[in-house]
């Protein structure tokens, strides 16, 4: 088994580089070994190495800077995909590939269905939904959207916010968009879990599209408190408390992207389809505090 891994130094390439490697040969690569700008350097890298499957975790994840960068994000978030769909069907095996909630528009009261209509908002939210459009051309396909993804290491809120505790006296964070703070670990289990299937199930039938998100639900005012206490709790020296958290707007603190309001994803058709377990977001995220601050 020989898998092509993109993005093996992002958050979820890097823990996903580590899990695989008990299934077989992973070629994991970076932009040194293989540059997702240039169209022609994938389809010769994949026709060298001829894999069994690919499994795109590279993006372009900055969601403001994306507002100006709209070529880098449109090359690595759509076109890079529709080139790696399109050598997968070439060679008639699976790919894997990771997208966002930010497909939405956050309109919806209720957690999104993977059938629900996508209106992205922001750059990043449509090159990720062309990509996923791309890719759905190709027969052999997973897409995984998932949300507010952290881990303990890589530039995500969590980390933020623990350097930010211990540098300020207060912060203001954003209470009126809500969604699921997902870790690597569970986003990386449900992966290893899908390679699984198709080993085992070579007939395996059930492709498409995907949500993966921890349980419950929270805002990012009480996610970053949830962080402090936790991290206080831990012992982590701070310069504030979660009484200096103080909740605002979105309207409040405007970006250049604009954001979905409702992140929530409805995760019943994973759980159903690969008999998958998923954990509260609180366990995941006290789990990933305390790798943290060992780390620091």
């Amino acid at each position: 088994m020989k898998i092509l891994l993109t993005g093996k130094d992002g958050q979820v390439g890097f823990a996903l580089h580590k899990k695989l490697a008990s299934i077989g040969e992973v070629i994991a690569t970076d932009r040194n070994e293989l540059n997702l700008e240039d169209s022609d350097a994938i389809r010769t890298f994949i026709e060298k190495i001829k894999p069994d499957m690919i499994i795109n975790a590279a993006a372009y994840t900055d969601v403001d800077k994306a507002e100006s960068e709209i070529e880098l994000a449109h090359q690595l978030n759509a076109e890079a995909p529709r080139v790696l769909a399109e050598k997968a069907s070439q060679l008639n095996i699976p790919m894997i590939h990771f997208s966002t909630d930010y497909v939405f528009d956050g309109l919806k009261n209720e957690p999104y269905v993977e059938t629900d209509q996508a209106n992205p908002q922001s750059i990043y939210g449509k090159t990720k939904w062309k990509g996923e459009e791309t890719v759905r051309n190709h027969q052999k396909h997973i897409i995984l959207r998932t949300s507010w993804v952290f881990s303990s290491r890589g530039q995500n809120f969590l980390k933020t916010i623990l350097k930010l505790i211990q540098e300020k006296s207060f912060l203001n964070i954003v209470n009126d968009q809500k969604g699921t703070p997902t870790s690597t670990d569970a986003i990386t289990d449900v992966t290893y879990k899908i390679v699984k299937t198709f080993l085992n199930n070579p007939n395996f039938k059930d492709f498409g599209t995907y949500h993966v998100a921890l349980e419950g639900e929270t805002n990012w005012y009480q996610y970053a408190c949830f962080i402090t206490d936790e991290a206080i709790r831990l012992g982590l020296k701070t310069t504030m408390t979660s009484q200096d958290i103080k909740s605002i707007s979105a309207d409040a603190y405007p970006t250049p992207a604009e954001r979905p309001m409702n992140s929530r994803l409805d995760t019943t058709k994973i759980k159903r389809t690969f008999m998958i377990e998923l954990s509260s977001w609180k366990e995941e995220a006290a789990d990933v505090i305390k790798i943290a601050l060992i780390k620091t």
